[in-house]
């Protein structure tokens, strides 16, 4: 079946390109990998009408209405390679499936990249988190830590002692500059220097440091701001604009979530900065939309040119 548009990417932005797309009464079809990036979180906060919802158990009724849609394909697998042009785009999947379709909306998100310190990834999503917007309301009040990861960290310390008593762990890297110590000093914000050997706690919770000089620090959750790398090659493949954001590479789009390249919009995680769910969700409205428009106009614009 050739499609109007296929969407690399089933999570928050894909479901709501592909939602609107449908609605359109479009021929879509969404490839999803089943890997989301907020898997490992319990919930998500702050999401226009689903505070506190489980993410998996959001994006599986997101799903089922998308399908509920004539025209639309699900596909649960991976996109191993892209090619053609606008109009005319190939999509091959694992096990060689190819799709063709005339518009692509890449969605396919972005993977964390861990600082290497025993017992953090296991509490990842629960007691080692990034987005206080997102968690921060839940550990309200307790011993809060941010790990540096970046300059930027001195800037996410300061915003974090809103939600308790914060300590910027340096873990062995330089003391910040003083503009960034003025600031943190203001916000009440307590410096640590030693590098961390480990994080310890009773199964996903947090409870307490261990730092090189044999010290043992107590602590309810550690807020940090990983690198990151696209859970996908095709972008790249297709030519897209990659700029070098923050903490890792992000698709360059327009306001409407086109690409550099004809025909290929992206949305989400991948597509800017920073994160969030709902952010996330609204680009791939917007995508969605911006998609259908040109299917529209694009052809009538060509016609008048002749």
């Amino acid at each position: 079946m050739h499609f109007d548009a296929i969407v690399v990417g089933g999570s928050y932005a894909g479901l709501s390109a592909a939602i609107h797309i449908a609605r359109a009464r479009r021929a879509v079809c969404v490839i999803d990998s089943g890997s989301p990036r907020n898997r490992f979180a319990d919930a998500s906060h702050g999401f226009f009408g689903q505070d506190g919802a489980e993410p998996l158990a959001m994006i599986a009724g997101a799903k089922t209405q998308v399908e509920a849609y004539p025209g639309v394909r699900m596909i649960k697998g991976e996109v191993t390679d892209v090619s053609g042009a606008d109009g005319e785009f190939e999509v091959t999947l694992a096990g060689a499936e190819t799709l063709t379709g005339r518009k692509l909306v890449l969605a396919f998100g972005i993977a964390d990249i861990l600082p290497d310190v025993p017992g953090l990834a296991e509490r990842w999503g629960s007691s080692v988190l990034h987005c206080p917007y997102c968690h921060g309301y839940e550990h309200g009040g307790g011993k809060l830590g941010v790990l540096w990861t970046a300059p930027l960290s001195a800037h996410q310390a300061a915003l974090i002692a809103d939600w308790g008593a914060t300590t910027l762990y340096l873990n062995g890297n330089a003391v910040p500059d003083t503009e960034a110590r003025a600031i943190l000093d203001g916000r009440g914000v307590a410096i640590e220097s030693a590098p961390i050997l480990g994080v310890q706690g009773a199964g996903e919770a947090l409870s307490s440091l261990q730092l090189e000089d044999g010290r043992e620090v107590a602590i309810d959750a550690l807020f940090l701001a990983p690198r990151s790398k696209l859970n996908s090659p095709i972008a790249e493949r297709l030519g897209c604009t990659l700029d070098d954001g923050p903490f890792g590479p992000v698709v360059r789009t327009d306001a409407g979530k086109l690409t550099s390249v004809p025909g290929v919009y992206a949305a989400g995680d991948i597509a800017r900065v920073p994160h969030n769910a709902s952010w996330a969700a609204a680009d791939g409205v917007t995508a969605g939309i911006s998609l259908h428009q040109s299917l529209v106009f694009a052809p009538l614009a060509a016609e008048a040119a002749r």
